[in-house]
């Protein structure tokens, strides 16, 4: 990139302005020595700690030098406002809004166009329904920035919808550190005892130890018998190994017999208990140096890892809008948490012309849920004294492990000098490539649901008694694997023209991705006397109650139409012109060429015979397939001066780029979503969305280290892929995939940093960041969508505001920093109606959290945050009536960390 003087001052004089602001009175982190020299000679040698305010102003550097609107969160803001995830974290950038905990929405579109990157490489997802991210699973502890690109440029991937997110983890040191973290917390929800059952001896380590997977036995029988285990299957391949009985009745009775013995082998050690709960602790540590060979030589390398626990209880209650009082669902869940993470970084660099770095990631988090649904419906309303019950049991382990290598090169001095053959080459001529392997994984080990019939209060709704259905118990083992590979090479030739400057780049890019997701359904159905369904559930599901016959105890598997193996490949050529004249104007453009190929399969993964194939070449949807090559422009002009501020920017980008389906998408197969409980339906017909992106950015940056900045942008989408709701029972909701016919968004958004020196000198310690975004959305369905309620509406999940904003201070001693963050947006629309129905919408949740540090030595840092003070509660509405509620409850954590 070119590099102009201009920009470069801005960043030094906030620099130098943080620091004098903070030097008059910085009496605890001076440190001087006094050699044996005349007092005016003597040095002090002044350690400055900036915190908070000075953190935030250096980042700034970035946003001046890029040529695009691009928005940066560093570390160090991060760790201050107390954001234990990414996704957390990233509720601070202005436009940015947090779904479900783990998805980022960029203005206001959903989480399929926001996409997302590690160092700058594609990555995959251990999201069992998503090709998305989720980026709960990301530590803060792992990150050094994050950079949020709105507007879009020929070196970035083509599928760039309302922005990317590029997770840059921490890189080597400059010379030795190490820092160690411990810390505890508890939750305002999470009280008393929890709800729990009998787990593994590997729980604590997020990890089952093969207590709850499908036992070796089960999953044998399941290949002997084709993936049918219906008793008259068994008979029928029992006869086929030349099994013989003396009459038709005892070869049924010996099958039942093995079907039984074949339900003992299912994990059903699951009675629910209840527990106290520990309160949240965790640990963080990492060491780091750099070592320098000679003159030229430099090796470094940054190791870390975190371990975290802790138990949340969720309390929801769903009401059907049309009967509000008769239809309702009251689930109690208790979840202990897992996290665990793990980096790597070595480098190696030679006199600053060549650079090569390498990086491993890991990363796992994993949830152990147990809960308790007591639930009305159109069978049975809460004035008819007859309810249901839905025990559940879900264990759910999710990791990422990374392997990236990158390089940099150029030809300077050093190498010309030792390669002398090479001095024809500009010196400024700069090759990058990286490479990167990635593998998530997502495994469901045992997923047990078990529905029960209960007898009621009909004025209350309490339950009185409970006994098991006839459906005993549904078990469910899944298993995602995802890997990307992910390569490319940029290179970069920068030339001088007296007033003006250009830089020259292009390169190449290859995406390969593969997921193969596999679900496999168990039932144990019975039709028993009720005095043997009721009491613990694993009396229930005794030995004894199912080899008794008498029981009727029978294990089925159910047909497999959710599992499926898809894959993308897509090749990309792209080339960059970056021209500046007089330091006043600057023009970027560029190219991408994409060739885009994907297939899906739909997958039976225990077939094994010609009449159970695990492909079934007959059905017509088995297979999809989509292929495209296209080129997507982008344009940006930008405008240096310094109207109103030591330096100002005005830019202009235009851009357009594409959506695509998510991997399974483009298959008929039907997955339940994990969050909402709804059966969601592909769409073999479903296209690509393409997107005309215009943007307007306006910023001043002062002296002072103050700044504003105002955005205009508006995003035209042709085809935007959309969820609808489908006709269903009241009791099972569906979804599906379509096209919609056109939508469009635009908006303004402000962001701001302000010293508040100017009201006195006791408020130099003081500053306000924040940012507000105003939009608007509107969406056609289009003659694809199945009959809904409103043919123009809002986009999903795209609300009309978003405000986010943090108070700072930093103690003049620099003793003491704390931040006041508020984070809150306008009502969204959550679900779209069918046939009249109301749409959905969640309801503005405003999150206040507070931080506040204690640095009593240079290398001592305690820590104290509270999030959701104002104990807010999630909460979707229809036709005026909560449909979902649930208070997440305030958290509160202390920690203690020593860095040196």
């Amino acid at each position: 990139m070119v590099k102009i003087d201009k920009f470069q001052r801005a960043p030094l004089v906030l620099a130098m302005a943080a620091a004098s602001s903070f030097a008059y009175s910085a009496d605890e982190p001076v440190q001087m020595e006094k050699p044996a020299v005349p007092q005016s000679q003597q040095i002090e040698e002044v350690m400055v700690q900036g915190r908070l305010q000075s953190s935030a102003e250096m980042l700034i550097n970035e946003r001046i030098d890029d040529e695009v609107v691009t928005d940066v969160l560093g570390a160090e803001m991060i760790g201050r406002i107390g954001d234990s995830t990414v996704a957390a974290a990233l509720r601070r950038v202005s436009g940015l809004s947090l779904v479900d905990g783990k998805f980022v929405y960029v203005r206001g579109l959903g989480e399929r166009y926001s996409s997302t990157t590690l160092n700058g490489a594609a990555v995959p997802s251990p999201d069992l329904t998503r090709s998305v991210l989720p980026l709960d699973i990301f530590p803060t502890s792992v990150v050094e920035a994050l950079a949020v690109q709105k507007t879009y440029s020929a070196d970035q991937a083509a599928t760039f919808g309302g922005g990317n997110v590029d997770i840059r983890t921490k890189g080597i040191p400059d010379q030795l550190t190490y820092s160690l973290e411990v810390g505890s917390g508890m939750n305002s929800e999470t009280k008393g005892d929890v709800l729990s059952y009998n787990g593994g001896g590997d729980d604590k380590f997020g990890t089952d130890d093969g207590t709850r997977a499908m036992s070796s036995e089960l999953e044998d029988a399941i290949w002997r018998f084709h993936g049918n285990l219906g008793t008259y299957n068994i008979g029928k391949v029992l006869a086929s190994e030349g099994k013989t009985y003396g009459s038709a009745q005892e070869a049924a009775d010996a099958a039942s017999a093995l079907n039984r013995d074949l339900a003992l082998k299912l994990n059903r050690d699951i009675a629910i208990k209840e527990e106290s709960a520990d309160p949240d602790y965790d640990v963080k540590g990492s060491v780091g140096n750099r070592f320098t060979f000679g003159d030229d030589w430099e090796l470094g390398f940054l190791a870390g890892g975190s371990y975290k626990n802790q138990w949340r209880e969720e309390n929801r209650l769903k009401r059907s809008v049309g009967f509000p009082d008769e239809r309702t669902d009251t689930e109690n869940k208790s979840i202990s948490s897992v996290d665990l993470s793990g980096n790597l970084n070595v480098g190696l660099s030679f006199a600053d012309e060549q650079k090569l770095t390498a990086s491993s990631l890991y990363l796992r988090n994993t949830d152990d849920s147990t809960a308790i649904s007591d639930y009305f419906n159109e069978n049975g309303e809460k004035s008819s004294g007859r309810g249901f019950r839905e025990y559940s049991l879900r264990y759910e382990e999710r990791s990422l492990v990374v392997n990236q290598v990158k390089g940099s090169h150029s030809i300077g001095p050093e190498i010309k000098a030792l390669l002398p053959f090479l001095a024809w080459v500009p010196e400024d001529v700069k090759v990058d490539w990286f490479y990167s392997d990635a593998r998530a994984r997502t495994d469901i080990p045992n997923e047990v649901t078990i529905n029960a019939d209960t007898a009621t209060d009909p004025q209350t709704g309490g339950v009185l008694k409970s006994y098991v259905a006839e459906s005993a118990a549904n078990y469910r083992f899944t298993k995602l694997n995802d890997e990307v590979i992910n390569y490319g090479w940029t290179g970069t030739l920068p030339l001088e023209f007296g007033s003006s400057s250009l830089e020259l780049s292009g390169g190449f890019a290859r995406t390969e991705k593969g997921r193969d997701y596999s679900e496999t359904n168990l039932t144990l159905e019975q039709d028993a006397d009720t005095s043997v369904l009721q009491g613990p559930l694993d009396e229930v599901l005794s030995d004894d109650h199912i080899t008794d016959a008498n029981n009727n105890y029978v294990l089925s598997m159910a047909g497999n139409n959710r599992s499926y193996i898809a894959a993308t490949a897509t090749d990309a050529v792209f080339g960059k012109v970056d021209w500046t004249l007089a330091e006043t104007w600057r023009l970027s453009a560029g190219a991408r060429w994409e060739d885009y190929n994907q297939v899906a399969l739909k997958w039976n993964p225990w077939g094994n015979t010609v009449e159970n194939p695990q492909v079934d070449m007959s059905d017509s949807d088995a297979v999809r397939s989509f292929s495209e090559d296209k080129v997507y422009p982008s344009l940006s002009l930008t405008y240096i001066g310094n109207l109103w501020a030591d330096t100002f920017q005005l830019r202009f980008g235009a851009s357009k780029t594409a959506v695509r389906p998510d991997l399974r998408e483009i298959t008929a197969a039907i997955y339940l979503d994990p969050i909402t409980g709804e059966n969601v339906s592909g769409n073999p017909n479903v296209r690509p969305s393409e997107i005309t992106n215009l943007d307007v950015r306006a910023e001043w940056f002062f002296g002072s280290g103050d700044n504003l900045t105002v955005s205009l942008f508006n995003k035209d989408i042709q085809d935007p892929i959309e969820f609808f709701e489908q006709a269903s029972s009241d009791t099972n909701q569906s979804r599906e995939i379509v096209n919609a016919e056109s939508g469009t968004i635009q908006g303004i958004e402000f962001e701001g940093l302000k010293s508040l020196g100017f009201l006195g000198d006791t408020m130099d310690s003081f500053f306000v960041q924040g940012n507000l975004t105003l939009q608007e959305s509107e969406l056609i369905a289009g003659d694809e969508a199945d009959h809904p309620t409103s043919l123009k509406r809002d986009m999903t999940e795209a609300a009309p505001y978003v405000v986010n904003m943090v108070v700072g201070f930093d103690s003049p001693d620099g003793n003491h920093s704390a931040t006041l963050g508020y984070n809150a947006f306008g009502e969204r629309l959550y679900l779209a109606g069918r046939n009249g129905a109301p749409d959905g919408f969640e309801q503005p949740f405003r999150s206040l959290d507070m931080t506040y540090s204690w640095y009593p030595t240079a290398e001592m840092t305690i820590k104290a945050k509270a999030q959701n003070l104002l104990d807010e509660a999630v909460e979707i509405e229809r036709a005026g009536v909560i449909v979902y509620e649930e208070k997440p409850g305030t958290s509160f954590a202390l920690s203690a960390q020593y860095k040196f």
